[in-house]
């Protein structure tokens, strides 16, 4: 294995291309007044395309909340999401103005193990096992119910998030509120914090890969949402070509190693003049590399940035949020690879880990969950 010794020499070769400039431009009118639908087989949020603005809310029931509350609380927070997505006010919204622009509003929900202990329901969710890399904080863990809330606006955000946690007061409290925004590229993939294009490899295929065909779930997903520390002071002291040794593509355009553009095939089979692999048996895209399109995940990645430490150190990283049918069979086989041998867990730290069931979307005087709760 190479060493951080080695990667942070730099290396014998210089890093081609130089860096190609991704600006992102403000949302124009017509985006801020698009309208994605709340209603349908599927809840949005998942296979939307992915916004700038993202909020991820875990809440804990409160004690003594059981089946019937639960059922209430998301007729309550069916309704609000169904408004607001649509660029309404919600009932008894005080600030009904700031619900005009919907901005590709999105309004996801969730459901922890702990959601259907208090529903008396059979969970089709199961913790995560152990991974050796991760030092989880119960700060940024667990949680009863996820709200996920998106947008290209970053006050119809704060506005939905706020009317969305004054309704769930009575029946929840808030476990960790997470903030995450997107940027550098247009399109399904972004721009993390160590400047690499994230999120390239996805299915196509949804009904294969990430939706549910199964009594109470058939249409929903199910959801991981990780979130994962950057130790970008120590990244940058590895020169360019460690940094793209370490990931297994090149930081301009997002290519392989072994390509040209992003989206090509990388070749695990090339080998440079001495006999090695061009992109190392370490390398982050070989070890999360799947084969079987059916074992993919949708991966919905958003950064987060917390400022400073006291050690003026940087509070940064991924909000690290995959879907798919199985987490079993596709999310643990792909994160244990991961964890036994990334060359980027030298710069990365899973600091947060939550599991959720995605429930199907809803028809018009429907809500989120009466398959399974109802």
């Amino acid at each position: 294995m190479i060493s951080r010794r080695g990667l942070l020499a730099g290396g014998a070769a210089t890093a081609a291309g130089a860096f190609a400039r991704h600006e992102t431009s403000p949302p124009t009118h017509a985006e801020r007044a698009r309208v994605e639908p709340f209603h349908g087989p599927h809840q949005a949020g998942v296979a939307t395309p992915p916004q700038v603005h993202a909020v991820f809310v875990g809440f804990d029931l409160r004690e003594g909340i059981g089946g019937e509350a639960v059922v209430r609380l998301m007729h309550l927070l069916t309704d609000d999401a169904a408004r607001l997505t649509q660029g309404r006010p919600a009932l008894a919204d005080t600030e009904p103005e700031l619900a005009a622009n919907p901005a590709g509003l999105t309004v996801t929900f969730g459901f922890g193990e702990g959601l259907f202990e208090a529903a008396k329901v059979d969970s089709p969710i199961r913790p995560l096992p152990a991974f050796e890399t991760d030092k989880l904080d119960k700060r940024w863990s667990g949680g009863d119910l996820l709200v996920q809330v998106c947008a290209d606006d970053g006050l119809t955000v704060a506005h939905a998030v706020r009317m969305l946690v004054k309704d769930a007061r009575s029946f929840a409290r808030v476990r960790w509120t997470q903030r995450g925004f997107r940027g550098g590229t247009k399109g399904p993939t972004q721009r993390n914090l160590m400047g690499q294009v994230d999120g390239t490899v996805n299915p196509t295929d949804l009904d294969q890969a990430v939706w549910i065909d199964a009594d109470g779930m058939r249409g929903g997903t199910t959801m991981v949402l990780r979130r994962i520390r950057m130790h970008l002071e120590t990244w940058d002291a590895a020169d360019r070509v460690a940094r793209e040794f370490t990931i297994g593509r090149r930081l301009d355009t997002g290519a392989p190693l072994t390509g040209r553009a992003e989206r090509d095939d990388p070749d695990f089979e090339r080998k440079n003049h001495l006999g090695f692999p061009v992109i190392s048996e370490y390398a982050h895209i070989r070890r999360a590399h799947v084969t079987d399109p059916a074992q993919r995940i949708l991966r919905r990645p958003y950064n987060y940035d917390e400022g400073l430490t006291e050690d003026g150190e940087s509070d940064s990283g991924l909000l690290f949020a995959s879907f798919q049918a199985d987490i079993a069979r596709q999310f643990v086989p792909i994160q244990r690879r991961l964890a036994e041998g990334d060359l980027l867990n030298e710069w990365v730290t899973a600091i947060g880990s939550a599991v959720f069931a995605i429930p199907p979307g809803c028809a018009p005087g429907g809500w989120i969950g009466e398959g399974l709760l109802g």
